[in-house]
């Protein structure tokens, strides 16, 4: 008898996983909750998809950067100078003439000021790849962005999923429980009747009250279970904490047949969103070898200009246009650009081994779904014999007890097993649910495809 509150307390403790301090609601607001309806507004408010969002816009910009670099770069400068009056002495003497006399020198020019502008535009036409293999790199990291958006997505889903049926599961124990000591409470009153009458001992009336007992007390810890669990699936879905959700649980009785475990593995690698991240994030590394490797060769471009020069009194230069072209080498990157290189390529190879080991970890995923899954619809199965054999063995437990036959502590435990073996059945459906949708999301798929 008085293990009742451990094993319901255990089952009660195992299905809240996201457990937080939070007060207790007073008032709250009603509302039916679908699941698909919780999916919706977790992705709306997830924050976790809104920091995903934000890298995505961030390789966005990225590439466009080096989009950039394909056009032409334009600089434009200009300079105005005050300048003093200097002081020239020119002493030149030339072979076999005299100095020249105090007359004979031209006069400087007075220069007080002098202004002159320039514009130059070069487009590069070949740099060695840097900017084709830079352009690729950066697509492939978009590319990886978004899919890490869709990985995030499936775990924001699964996590929803989960822990509406951990939801379902204590509001669940609640309603067992309440059914369970309403009818202790009037086990309490016949056999408060019967004491009266001399019928039954004092020891078995203290026994169904204990039980009563047990049952408030099991019923406390559903109840604050309950709330805390209603509390938090607010605060994910961004609802008022106040709000009491009620649950739509006609998915409960689906029972869906899935593929074989290798189907599933295969499925996992073809779809699975974080491994072709990766797998985009191994092509980002393969271009940017490409980019080191491009120190190697030369830089060639075509290149304008324009000059303008203005010094008062002494020179005036306009309508100075130039055009060419140009080629650049650095010659020290032929002994500079082998570190970047190996760097790229270590990065490659890292990133190579880093796939390998995903693969092998999605492998585990699969595999640990798969089983969980399995194992899930054997408990319903089990658990669905158990409520039944709970229910006829409190029956006969229950008429033997009425004929003299049985003790008032075979009857109360076969009430605490048929209230046990209730408890595990629900929970049994909602895990087989979630067991199944970790299935999928495992593989990267949604339910149903």
């Amino acid at each position: 008898m008085d293990n009742i509150i451990n094993k319901v307390n255990k089952l009660l403790v195992g299905c809240c996983l996201l457990v937080i301090a939070g007060n207790t609601v007073l008032a709250q607001e009603q509302r039916t909750l679908t699941l698909q309806q919780a999916i919706d507004l977790s992705l709306e408010n997830s924050k976790e998809l809104k920091v995903s969002g934000s890298k995505v816009k961030q390789a966005l910009a990225s590439l466009q950067e080096a989009k950039d670099n394909r056009l032409p770069d334009i600089d434009i400068s200009g300079q105005y100078m005050r300048v003093n009056k200097p002081n020239v002495d020119f002493k030149l003497q030339g072979s076999g003439s005299e100095e020249s006399g105090e007359g004979s020198g031209s006069e400087m020019p007075n220069v007080s000021q002098a202004m002159f502008g320039m514009a130059t535009a070069s487009l590069p036409i070949f740099a060695g790849g840097k900017i084709t293999n830079g352009i690729a790199s950066a697509k492939y990291l978009e590319k990886a962005a978004e899919l890490d958006v869709e990985r995030n997505k499936q775990e924001v889903i699964q996590n929803t999923i989960a822990a509406y049926y951990n939801l379902y599961k204590a509001q669940a124990a609640v309603k067992l429980v309440t059914e369970n000591l309403n009818t202790s409470k009037q086990r309490v009153k016949d056999f408060a009747n019967m004491e009266a009458n001399g019928l039954v001992a004092r020891n078995d009336l203290l026994k169904v009250q204990l039980q009563e007992s047990n049952l408030e007390l099991a019923l406390l810890n559903a109840e604050n279970n309950e709330k805390i669990t209603n509390f938090n699936f607010d605060l994910m879905l961004g609802l008022d904490e106040s709000t009491r959700l009620v649950l739509d649980t006609t998915g409960l009785s689906v029972k869906p047949q899935v593929k074989s475990l290798a189907d599933w593995e295969s499925l996992a690698l073809d779809n699975r969103a974080d491994f072709k991240a990766l797998s985009s994030r191994q092509d980002a590394a393969h271009a940017n070898v490409k980019v080191a490797k491009g120190s190697y060769y030369p830089s060639f471009a075509v290149s304008a200009g324009y000059v303008g020069i203005n010094v008062p009194h002494a020179l005036t230069v306009t309508n100075a246009l130039n055009a060419g072209v140009g080629l650049s080498y650095n010659l020290a990157s032929l002994y500079k650009a082998g570190a970047k290189v190996k760097q790229a390529k270590a990065q490659e190879e890292q990133l190579a081994w880093n796939q390998e080991q995903l693969k092998d970890g999605i492998r585990i995923d699969i595999h640990k779904a798969y089983q969980d899954y399995t194992q899930s619809l054997k408990k319903i199965q089990v658990y669905e014999k158990a409520v039944e054999q709970a229910n006829e063995n409190y029956r006969i437990t229950k008429n033997k007890y009425d004929n003299s036959l049985a003790t008032t502590t075979d009857l109360l435990d076969a009430d605490v097993a048929r209230l046990q073996a209730g408890i595990d059945y629900e929970y049994a459906k909602a895990d087989a649910v979630v067991a199944y949708n970790k299935l999928y999301e495992s593989a990267g798929v949604s339910v149903g495809e």
